[in-house]
């Protein structure tokens, strides 16, 4: 486990991002980032500091591409590139500074990366999902778990359902032992947190398929069947993850006919 890993909150609390969004600066001399953060000042600054303190940037990872994750990246780079400068040069030196790497799956970034291949210190781990280009980051026997495991609660699956199972059981097997996630606390126990991720989904499916097997067959019955649990304000969210379910059904070959699918909303996965 690497014994020096910092956490600093974003403050953007709210329904999907808990007490706010994780960014983990891991390491020194020189640190990584893992996911730099939704672009609000305070964080950014904050965020440069604790790199400043750890002796300067490696490298960013970012685990998946939503703003509450990513929207800050390129400010803070260059901000810690132009702070890493003036400490070693002074106020008064010019010119370009020099910008460490970017890796994702996707997007406007310096390595794309895909499952198995490395990053940094890091090794990528495909965990779609939540999103498809879904990565958690594993160093050693702890991994970075973005919106694909959470510190609490659980997390809405907006692709594919198998794709995701599949990688809770491969973070499983690989023994992960502590998981940062990028929303809540730091997880001590992460084999157990991700056997509970797991049960979880199947007691949802469980739960759907015995609805199904009652004859529902409307969005609005399903969800209050399997999601009776969901408050008002995640009907939505909790709607793109019974259409993850369906699909599943679909492919395994258990969908009756006749189910009415969710509409995806505007703010969905692209």
């Amino acid at each position: 486990m690497p014994a020096d890993v910092a956490l600093v909150r974003a403050s953007n609390p709210g329904p999907l991002t808990l007490e706010g969004t994780n960014t983990w600066v891991v390491g020194r001399d020189p640190a990584w980032v893992v996911d730099p953060g939704p672009l609000l000042d305070d964080h950014v600054e904050a965020v440069v500091d604790e790199v400043m303190d750890r002796g300067g940037l490696e490298g960013i990872v970012l685990t998946h591409d939503h703003a509450d994750h990513v929207e800050a990246t390129h400010a803070f780079r260059l901000r810690a590139a132009e702070a890493w400068k003036r400490r070693r040069y002074g106020d008064d030196v010019r010119g370009r500074a020099n910008l460490v790497p970017i890796f994702a799956a996707r997007g406007d970034v310096d390595v794309v990366v895909a499952d198995g291949d490395p990053a940094g210190p890091f090794t990528a781990l495909l965990t779609a999902g939540h999103s498809r280009d879904h990565l958690a980051y594993v160093l050693d026997d702890v991994a970075f778990t973005g919106d694909a495991v959470l510190g609490s609660g659980s997390v809405f699956v907006a692709t594919s359902l198998g794709t995701y199972l599949d990688a809770l059981r491969r973070l499983r097997t690989l023994g992960v032992l502590t998981l940062y996630p990028g929303h809540g606390p730091v997880v001590e126990d992460g084999q157990a947190k991700l056997d509970q991720y797991l049960e979880h989904r199947l007691d949802r499916e469980r739960r759907l398929v015995a609805a199904l097997d009652a004859g529902r067959r409307t969005v609005d019955e399903l969800l209050d069947a399997a999601w009776d649990d969901a408050p008002a304000e995640l009907r939505p969210v909790a709607a793109m993850s019974l259409a993850a379910h369906l699909d599943k059904l679909e492919q395994e070959g258990r969908l009756p006919d006749g189910v009415e699918r969710p509409e995806p909303p505007d703010w969905g996965e692209p």
